[in-house]
């Protein structure tokens, strides 16, 4: 846990709070929350209620006050106003960031298990530009599932100003293994982003995960 709470303050700028809770040790939902979780099996329930415990961990780390988030009918975090965050869960352990909306205007966060994709779905996650860089890469299909990582991270960034829910296909995944970096750019224009706009991210590994953070700045 140590260690996903340092790669997530080495994902994101300082002001940016982050929350690590294992799930089991979620507590109780605050009101509102409960709904979105009712008659879902046991590990979800847990998993939903660690993630709000590390999300609201992650806005007290920000300075910001604690406060119910429930889930919308598309399923997204319902932040409080003036608040932008993201949420993401491992099979035992849920991570969140958390901002002021004065700060940041979008944050994306996923994790996946630092294992390689099935080759099956490859075509699918990946663009030809990504395939073509994959095959210079040892190791291809484990650096295919942080593209698919990145992929989910800046989809949680963009989805607040967009609304809009699109494939894989729509942006592509731009690595830099030593930086650390990521790019992801958008292949069509979804509203406000035109073709082309680019939203910049950052990954570390560790304990057998793949972590992926985007950030959107403000203006």
């Amino acid at each position: 846990m140590i260690g996903l709470a340092r790669i997530l303050a080495g994902l994101f700028p300082d002001g940016v709070g982050h929350g690590v809770v294992p799930i089991g040790a979620g507590g109780e939902l605050w009101p509102g929350e409960a709904e979105a979780v009712a008659g879902a099996v046991d590990h979800r329930r847990a998993e939903f209620a660690a993630g709000r415990h590390a999300a609201r961990c992650a806005m007290a780390a920000a300075g910001l006050s604690g406060a119910a988030i429930p889930a919308a009918p598309d399923r997204a975090p319902v932040w409080p106003e003036g608040v932008v965050g993201s949420i993401t869960h491992a099979e035992d352990v849920a991570l969140a960031v958390a901002a002021p909306d004065t700060l940041v205007a979008g944050l994306g966060l996923d994790v996946e298990p630092d294992a390689p994709l099935p080759r099956d779905v490859l075509s699918e996650i990946c663009d030809g530009g990504e395939c073509a860089w994959l095959a210079g890469q040892t190791e291809p299909l484990r650096w295919a599932r942080l593209i698919f990582c990145a992929k989910e991270a800046a989809f949680k960034c963009q989805y607040p100003a967009s609304c809009a829910l699109f494939g894989f296909d729509a942006m592509s995944v731009r690595v830099d293994p030593a930086a650390g970096a990521l790019e992801a750019v958008f292949n069509r224009a979804y509203a406000p982003f035109p073709a082309g706009a680019r939203l910049q991210g950052r990954f570390a590994r560790t304990g057998g995960l793949v972590v992926a953070g985007f950030l959107r700045q403000v203006g």
